[in-house]
């Protein structure tokens, strides 16, 4: 599985600041126009492709940048314009768009392209743990580490660039105020409209959205019997290093058993940049990997899904939209809230009963699915959750974020440009 850390690209984006100056050199000369790069470090999906799909029924058309010949494919399937984001063509094509929408990161698109443009950054997820400005990771690095000076450099850095960011949209006004803290923002930038990503969760009737998802899973993992409990784990990212929580043998026997008695299916999706080994030691179609090489993009699946168990992602957040009864599992929050930290408490969220371990996270799965007034309350508890992170429930959070960043450009069609203000008498 791929791995990545904020040490290893730390120090890789040290290295590369001769490229980022000669990038900055280049934007400085190349004029921008108006059109449009979106780019998505999960491939093609995320709120990426919402805001995409907002923009082209509008009348622009979005050019996709991608990193990977997968990546080209899946666009071209959907009838998305696209180029790889890598070398002269993808610099240009940065450099001189207008506007530059990203959601995980300036190396969604051209890393070397975008300065001087009309940055949006979409991001990936409520905030539960610390992110950005916020967590000690963000400025560590394999070059000198522990070294203060050069943490504080990195910091300085981190934060110059988040400040060039125009349009970052919340969920609500809680999430405002830690994005505005992770990335160095305020309320001119950071702006509740909702997030698109999550706009497949709240559009159109439930029943539709459970069968479209439920068929995106079966073409994904393979036929799934109806009638079957499908419960998802995902863990969260640890910055390159194993889940802790990887069950042993023994566990590995006990999730097969509630699994059985339940008539359920355990869909194991791994963070795409963590490590760690979901394999069970006997033969069972109970149990079956969504990894991202499989689904790049887990949330228009989730419709399908009954319940969800994880530690510290942001799921928890999302599940609560459709009402999806949660367990978590948390091998080591105190260690986790000491290193990485939260926003708040881990408590606040998980309620008094996280598991440790497999075996405890096993138990709550099968009283869950046994006992329909833990059912309900489960639900019910991930519902409000959700009421309290999510303002907006509507499905048109790619609307509302499009006509925020349509009201401060000139990058829209001129049909679709706001009526000059009517002059007063002189």
């Amino acid at each position: 599985m791929a791995s990545f850390s904020f040490r290893a690209g730390n120090a890789g984006k040290l290295a590369r600041i001769p490229l980022y100056l000669l990038g900055r050199l280049g934007t400085l000369l190349v004029p921008r126009g108006r059109g449009w790069v979106i780019g998505c470090g999960a491939g093609i999906g995320d709120g990426a492709l919402a805001l995409w799909g907002a923009a082209t029924d509008a009348g622009l058309r979005p050019l996709w940048l991608t990193g990977s010949d997968r990546e080209l494919r899946d666009a071209a399937a959907l009838g998305i314009r696209a180029i790889p984001k890598g070398g002269l063509r993808g610099w240009w094509a940065t450099a001189r768009a207008g506007v530059v929408i990203v959601t995980h990161g300036f190396g969604d698109v051209n890393r070397y392209g975008s300065s001087g443009s009309f940055l949006v950054q979409l991001w990936h997820g409520i905030p539960l743990k610390r992110i950005g400005l916020d967590s000690p990771a963000t400025v560590q690095s394999a070059i000198l580490p522990g070294f203060a000076p050069l943490q504080r450099l990195l910091g300085l850095l981190y934060g110059a660039q988040t400040r060039r960011i125009r349009v970052l949209p919340a969920a609500s006004d809680r999430s405002r105020g830690r994005l505005e803290s992770a990335f160095g923002l305020g309320v001119r930038q950071v702006l509740v409209t909702g997030e698109p990503r999550v706009d497949v969760l709240s559009a159109g009737d439930p029943g539709t959205r459970r069968a479209r998802a439920a068929a995106r899973l079966q073409d994904a993992v393979g036929p799934i019997a109806e009638g079957t409990r499908i419960v998802l784990y995902a863990p969260t990212w640890r910055d390159g290093a194993p889940d802790p929580a990887v069950p042993g043998d023994a566990e590995w026997r006990r999730i097969i058993d509630v699994l059985d008695a339940a008539d359920a299916v355990l869909l194991v999706r791994s963070h795409p940049l963590g490590e760690g080994e979901y394999r069970p030691p006997i033969e069972t179609r109970r149990v079956r990997s969504i990894g991202s090489a499989i689904v790049a993009d887990i949330t228009p699946v989730l419709p399908a899904v009954d319940v969800l168990v994880t530690d510290y992602s942001s799921l928890a957040y999302d599940v609560g939209l459709l009402a999806m009864p949660v367990i978590y599992l948390a091998p080591d929050p105190d260690e986790y809230a000491r290193s990485r930290g939260f926003y708040g408490s881990y408590a606040e969220v998980s309620g008094p009963d996280p598991a440790s371990d497999w075996a405890g996270a096993a138990a709550q799965l099968e009283t869950t699915l046994s006992d329909d007034a833990e059912f309900r309350g489960r639900a019910d508890r991930s519902r409000a959750l959700s009421a309290g992170m999510h303002a907006h429930r509507d499905g048109r959070n790619a609307e509302r974020v499009l006509a925020a960043i349509l009201a401060r450009t000139a990058t829209a069609p001129a049909a679709l440009r706001p009526a000059p203000a009517p002059k007063g008498n002189a």
